[in-house]
């Protein structure tokens, strides 16, 4: 069986939420070895260097997992402008967290990433129509405490490029947004495929002037390996939120962080310090608070 037959293989009605989780924990499993691979190619190469080879990697991952059955179908979709509008934002998103994380740890930058579920919840309601109350409007605030307590503004460890990761959350939730306003009507494939499509070919104009080819097979493989995680990894969170409501799927992108935690000690010898731990288990709380009271109203 073809892995195009096998990804697109349909899932039962009654187990659509817990195959739309699993997906998003698979994503989440998948991301901090691609932000870690980011991060080593990053110390040599341009930020755009290594955004561009992510989306070009992603968009080839998706032409050889999908072109096989879907053939050219792939390329045709229904809604120009929302496929265009989440391509370039995610484009955004990317460079933004690329540039982040050169200078602050992995751990920490998934904590004030944790922020990005909190603004779905908040944007869920206007272009969604996924109903906020008072309780989940607090929730979303204590959420934003965590984050200034990861963060620290005006202390001594405080980063600028901290500000570069919550414009990164801000995006990669405007993303889900537009990923949930249009599950259903382009194919998986399709929508998969556009989520880098931008980026792959809009910043190959700057790539002659930024770019360097690898100095090692080592570097090469990294390259390599930022498209395949991205475009699977990717891939999990468009199917992740066809199957499910962008309120409860977006919190269990909490467990990136356990990954991130873990990677970033392995690959760095990074561990995240109290403070961080103490925001992170802010924004975790009030995610998880804000998804359960969703799924019990």
């Amino acid at each position: 069986m073809s892995l195009s037959a096998v990804l697109s293989r349909p899932v039962p009605e009654r187990w659509r939420v817990l195959a739309g989780i699993g997906l998003m924990c698979t994503a989440g499993a998948m991301f901090p070895f691609m932000n870690a691979f980011a991060k080593i190619l990053g110390q040599t190469y341009s930020t755009l260097e290594v955004s561009w080879a992510r989306f070009f990697g992603h968009v080839v991952f998706t032409m050889i997992a999908f072109l096989p059955t879907s053939g050219v179908r792939m390329f045709i979709t229904r809604q120009p402008k929302i496929q265009l509008a989440r391509s370039m934002i995610q484009c955004l998103s990317n460079c933004l967290f690329v540039a982040a994380i050169v200078f602050i740890p992995l751990a920490d930058a998934a904590a004030i990433g944790m922020l990005g579920p909190l603004i779905v919840a908040l944007l869920a309601w206007p272009m969604l129509g996924e109903r906020t109350s008072f309780g989940h409007a607090m929730a979303i605030l204590v959420g934003f405490v965590g984050v200034l307590i990861v963060i620290r503004p005006g202390s001594a460890v405080f980063h600028p490029s901290s500000l570069f990761l919550i414009g990164s959350a801000t995006c990669f939730a405007l993303y889900q947004i537009l990923t949930r306003m249009g599950a259903g009507i382009d194919s998986t494939a399709t929508t998969t495929f556009y989520s880098s499509a931008f980026g792959a070919v809009a910043m190959l104009v700057v790539l002659p002037f930024v770019g360097r080819f690898p100095v090692s097979f080592l570097d090469f493989g990294l390259f390599c390996m930022l498209g395949i995680l991205g475009g699977a990894g990717h891939y999990c969170v468009v199917r992740a939120l066809a199957y499910a409501p962008a309120n409860i799927i977006a919190p269990f992108q909490y467990f990136q962080l356990l990954g991130s935690v873990g990677v970033g000690f392995l690959m760095f010898g990074q561990l995240p310090d109290l403070a961080t731990w103490i925001g992170a288990g802010v924004v975790i709380s009030a995610g998880l608070w804000l998804g359960w009271s969703r799924r019990l109203g």
